[in-house]
């Protein structure tokens, strides 16, 4: 038992310490992927402002913002460097001659980042789509038509484009703002250095994680034994206090139960208040065994170390003895013990299957009114074998069924009767089959009746 929910301890921990690394690698490789493309969407809109001041174009407020934001970025980065005096003193002739040709462009327009910039491919066009001519030597990207029309219609496109032989390519296209030279410009940047970064992150994060799956699971096991050993330890004494108990309540139950047999026999027969007292000790004293066989079986079921003898159970001669037994207490009562249609082998506990089915039995005679009917049934199902337990009794509200193979849970309580049996018929028939390798199923309509079925491999 507690393995079992040791291990599932352990995969919940797992399951935990993945999803925060998932949470981690995915909003790191969220972030990465938003920063490229941030910084491919400014450095094309950067590089848009400079062709349009290389134009002695008007410049659209949207690529003046574009602008300062590049140059914010680069200093914040601390790609710019204090020029020394000479370099100064050049950048200010140039400044000038810049000035002078191109009616004085912004102070905040800088020196793009080489690095950055000299990947973006500008293709001036005009209405047609038709490249005027290639300021980049060697360029292969070809103008896009779709993006060309939307920017002649709004004035400027941005889009994600992939070409003929499968290159992935961030466009701005932006309408000029003269009525002289090309319609419009056109930047092309390709993806494929941001896309191998991406994999590499994301191939990276994928190792991470796979390494990290080993050490949580370790962890995670050591993790759920720590916690757990306190309530295994606690749990095992109480089986050892139950089970010592058991044995220990055994003897004086039997010297009581013998003692009041010697002296029923002793008493005269017309004694009857005596009589009848010591018939009362006498049934109290084979509850109470009963009660503590049924005890110390459960604590043996628990433990795990139930002895059990599988082997091929021929089920005919079986239930065919089970319901000669059972029918003669059922016409005591008025209830019919028929025997349905039997076939198969079980793979199971020849003695643990009859106690099983003795225990659905005697549930279903005890719930069942006169003139009503107990069947019992096999069907092979496959690999497996049906037993089935059917009556005609007051049948289970369902509001009782996911409750009625725990201990002590009262099914007679539940079906509106008083009872004088524990409660634990259910929960040993529950733990013998799973002991068995099978399972125990119970389906029940109010006055209509209840059907139990366990399922068993086939021998």
């Amino acid at each position: 038992m507690f393995r079992g929910l040791r291990l599932r301890l352990s995969l919940l921990y797992t399951l935990a310490a993945l999803a925060l690394l998932a949470l981690v690698g995915g909003g790191t490789y969220a972030i990465v992927a938003r920063y490229f493309a941030g910084v491919t969407d400014l450095a094309l809109q950067h590089k848009m402002a400079h062709e349009f001041h290389a134009l002695a174009a008007p410049l659209p407020p949207e690529l003046a913002h574009a602008d300062r934001d590049w140059s914010l970025l680069r200093a914040e980065a601390g790609l710019l460097a204090r020029p020394r005096r000479a370099e100064v003193v050049e950048e200010e002739e140039e400044d000038n001659d810049e000035h002078e040709r191109h009616e004085a462009p912004p102070a905040t327009t800088s020196i793009p980042d080489a690095a950055e910039l000299a990947a973006i491919i500008v293709l001036p066009l005009d209405r047609s789509g038709r490249v005027l001519f290639r300021p980049d030597d060697g360029a292969t990207l070809e103008p896009d038509l779709d993006a060309l029309s939307a920017t002649l219609r709004t004035g400027s496109d941005l889009r994600t484009v992939e070409t003929v032989d499968g290159r992935r390519v961030r466009l701005l296209t932006y309408r000029l703002t003269r009525p002289d030279g090309p319609a419009a410009l056109q930047l092309g940047r390709e993806l494929g250095d941001q896309e191998r970064v991406l994999a590499q992150l994301l191939s990276g994060l994928l190792e991470l994680g796979m390494g990290s799956l080993v050490l949580i699971g370790g962890a995670s096991w050591w993790l759920a034994g720590r916690a757990l050993r306190p309530a295994q330890e606690g749990w095992e004494r109480q089986q050892r206090f139950i089970a010592s108990a058991s044995h220990e309540l055994r003897a004086p139950l039997t010297l009581l139960r013998a003692s009041a047999e010697m002296a029923l026999r002793g008493l005269p027969t017309n004694d009857s208040d005596r009589r009848e007292l010591l018939a009362d000790v006498l049934g109290e004293a084979d509850h109470m065994r009963r009660l503590v066989d049924d005890l110390l079986t459960l604590s043996r079921i628990d433990s795990g170390h139930f002895p059990l003898d599988r082997q091929p159970v021929e089920l005919a001669p079986l239930l065919t003895a089970l319901q000669r037994e059972v029918a003669r207490i059922g016409a005591q009562r008025g209830v019919e013990v028929r025997l349905g249609h039997v076939d198969g082998r079980a793979l199971g506990d020849v003695e643990r299957i009859r106690q099983v089915l003795l225990i659905l039995l005697d549930n279903a005679l005890r719930h069942t009114p006169a003139q009503g009917q107990v069947t019992l049934a096999a069907v092979p199902s496959g690999r497996t074998v049906r037993l089935q337990v059917e009556d005609t009794g007051c049948g289970i509200a369902p509001e009782h069924l996911p409750h009625i193979f725990e201990r002590f849970y009262r099914a007679d309580s539940a079906r509106g009767r008083a009872s004088e049996h524990a409660g634990l018929g259910l929960s040993i028939a529950h733990g013998l089959v799973e002991a068995m390798g099978g399972r125990i199923t119970v389906s029940s309509r109010p006055g209509r009746g209840t059907t139990v079925i366990v399922t068993l491999p086939a021998g």
